[in-house]
C-alpha cells in the first residue's frame, strides 16, 4: 500500500501543478492590455482545466472538493512572476515578458512531470504523467509560437516562404 500512497502524493502534486498555472494563465489575461493577448491567455487557462481535470479524476483524496470548487479556489498570487508583471509598466513588454515566463514554467513542468513518470511503477498512471508532460511541451510550443508572431519573428507558418526565396 505504500506505493499507492506515492501514487497519490504524485497525482496531488501535478494537479496542484496545473493550478499554478491556471492561476498564472488567468493572471496573465487580466494584466495585459492587447485583447488578442487576453483570449489567449483565457485559452491556455481553460486547456490547463482540462489537463488538472485528468488527473484530478485518479486522485481519490478528499481535501481538494470537487474539480470546480478546486479549479476557481482563489489563487495565491505572492510568486515572483506576478509581483515582476506587476511592476512592467509598457504593456508590449509585460505582454512579451508573460510570454517568456509562460514558455519557462510549461518547461518546467514538463520537466517535473517526466521525472515524476520515471520514479512510477504503475504503467497506467506512468503514462497518465507522461501524456501530460506531452501537453506541457505542447503549451509550450503554442507560447512560443505566440511569441514569435507578436515579436514578428519568422513564423513557422510563414518559413517555406523565406526558405524559398
Amino acid at each position: 500500500m505504500p506505493q499507492e500512497y506515492k501514487h497519490q502524493e504524485a497525482l496531488r502534486i501535478a494537479v496542484e501543478s496545473e493550478k499554478r498555472l491556471i492561476c498564472f494563465y488567468r493572471r496573465a489575461a487580466e494584466m495585459v492590455a492587447d485583447e488578442g493577448a487576453k483570449t489567449f491567455f483565457n485559452r491556455i487557462a481553460h486547456e490547463k482545466e482540462e489537463h488538472a481535470g485528468q488527473f484530478f479524476r485518479y486522485y481519490k483524496g478528499h481535501d481538494l472538493g470537487t474539480l470546480d470548487e478546486f479549479v476557481n479556489r482563489p489563487c495565491e498570487l505572492n510568486a515572483a512572476a506576478m509581483k515582476e508583471l506587476r511592476g512592467l509598466t509598457e504593456p508590449s513588454v509585460k505582454e512579451r515578458r508573460a510570454r517568456e515566463i509562460a514558455m519557462e514554467k510549461e518547461a518546467q513542468l514538463e520537466g517535473m512531470l517526466l521525472g515524476t513518470a520515471k520514479q512510477i511503477i504503475d504503467p497506467g498512471v506512468r503514462a497518465i504523467f507522461e501524456k501530460m508532460a506531452e501537453a506541457s511541451r505542447h503549451h509550450y510550443q503554442i507560447v512560443e509560437s505566440e511569441y514569435a508572431r507578436t515579436m514578428r519573428m519568422v513564423h513557422e507558418t510563414e518559413i517555406n516562404t523565406y526558405v524559398r526565396e
